[in-house]
């Protein structure tokens, strides 16, 4: 069974510093805070920001630990640890931003580097539940097991009865053959969470290696009828009445039959559920469709390509869209450049029309008249891009940050660039263009860079 993880909530320490702020002045940093506790992370990492920007002379490691926090929330990982790192440096002893640096180092599978931070902020404060909890998650997914139980045993000595510490404990019995013991920590969990659809999974798993087939499928059916859209379920649900012979519903009642077929309709390439119902259709005496089953699961066993899986990360259709819409948010400039204007419009039309390569011209006249043109240079690399010359497009989006170092369209455009050619630091330009204020960022972050 795969663990399940779970969202820390990071605690919003602003009592061990003082918060002041000019009464004439907008407090960007309550701001913040108040949005972050209220879920609008957008909304609040651009407070942050703002704070920082205006603190820059008297850094304060508040503003950094919750643009972290935002970033984190936005799954922008990367980002969060260097908003982490900054706050760090600015208050060693920050404990909180230990455990939130782990658990983005955790979110990139880096659990090497999460460990010692959860060792760290564990040394400076020995009663952060939260610290042995998230620790035990990195040593489950290193195969510690016991080591994990161990941080988890802690983590609730101080966080009694906390249900998600219950059931990845029981997560952690289950790996170590203790099936009675992780089904005596699910029944605590699903006590105080009845329907949290992954622990009556757990603990029907755990059963199901008991050979309590009945009991599986009593946990698998309630998980089904509060998610019926899970493939996964449904195959197991099919295995147990396989097991109990209940192979064709009866009276109204799916047998393992309708569950495996269940189980293909919503994942159409599930091996296992391929070959379980070969084996019912067996069962059943249909032998020719029970060997077209088995066949067709011995094909699938042996196809690498079973499951496509995307790596191009954006596509030619995506890069349009976002293309065009960074075209159509351009706004009407100061005539006063004269000519570079003009040409810089045109080349807007033309580029909306379908025409990059005559657009090119006009940025380039553009640029001609006025060198320090950031705009021209940013869609000059549009141009280039859609083009296909992705490696100039990147060279003008270079251009356009040099010449405007809060040009947040420019870095979000490098980055899906970036990002095309299987470039990873494609995803820190995109966290940049959102620290500047262009949220959609986050989009491509938690679809691309994760």
């Amino acid at each position: 069974m795969k663990l399940h993880t779970f969202l820390l909530v990071f605690v919003l320490a602003t009592s061990s510093l003082n918060l002041t702020a000019q009464s004439t002045e907008i407090n960007h940093l309550e701001i913040g805070l108040n949005q972050n506790k209220t879920g609008n992370y957008a909304d609040a990492l651009r407070n942050f920001s703002l704070e920082i920007e205006k603190s820059a002379a008297n850094p304060n490691p508040i503003a950094f630990y919750n643009r972290g926090f935002a970033k984190y929330n936005l799954k922008d990982f990367q980002g969060a640890i260097l908003d982490f790192n900054k706050a760090l440096e600015l208050k060693p002893s920050y404990f909180e931003a230990y455990v939130a640096r782990g658990q983005s180092y955790s979110k990139q599978d880096n659990h090497p580097l999460a460990i010692q931070d959860y060792n760290e902020a564990i040394r400076l404060n020995p009663l952060e539940g939260t610290a042995y909890l998230s620790r035990g998650i990195s040593k489950y997914k290193l195969e510690n097991f016991r080591g994990a139980i161990t941080d988890f045993n802690k983590s609730l000595e101080l966080i009694p009865d906390y249900a998600p510490t219950l059931a990845v404990r029981a997560d952690s019995k289950s790996k170590l053959g203790d099936f009675a013991g992780s089904i005596e920590d699910y029944n605590k969990a699903i006590e105080i969470t009845p329907k949290r659809t992954n622990y009556l999974s757990g603990r029907a798993f755990a059963k199901m290696k008991l050979a309590d087939y009945k009991g599986a499928l009593a946990d698998f059916s309630e998980v089904l009828k509060l998610s019926p859209e899970k493939a996964d379920e449904w195959y197991y649900s099919g295995l147990c009445k396989a097991y109990l012979e209940n192979y064709r519903g009866e009276n109204g009642e799916k047998g393992a039959l309708e569950d495996f077929n269940k189980a293909l309709e919503l994942d159409p390439e599930k091996i296992e559920a391929v070959y379980g119902r070969g084996f019912v259709k067996a069962k059943l005496g249909d032998q020719r469709a029970a060997m077209e089953d088995f066949t067709k699961a011995i094909e699938f066993g042996n196809n690498e390509n079973a499951k496509i899986l995307y790596t191009a990360k954006l596509g030619k259709i995506q890069l349009d869209e976002l293309r065009n819409g960074l075209v159509d948010r351009t706004k009407m400039s100061d005539m006063s450049a004269g000519r570079a204007e003009v040409f810089f419009h045109r080349g807007l039309a033309k580029t909306k029309s379908g025409d990059p390569k005559s657009a090119i011209e006009d940025y380039n006249r553009a640029i001609s008249f006025q060198p320090s043109y950031a705009a021209a240079y940013f869609q000059r690399g549009i141009a280039k891009s859609s083009l296909g010359d992705q490696r100039n497009a990147i060279q003008d989006c270079n251009n356009a940050i040099e010449l405007n170092g809060k040009f947040a369209d420019a870095y979000f455009v490098r980055g899906i660039i970036k990002l095309a050619l299987n470039d990873p630091t494609g995803c820190l330009d995109l966290s940049k263009a959102g620290e500047l204020g262009y949220s959609p960022a986050y989009n491509v972050i938690r679809d691309y860079c994760n």
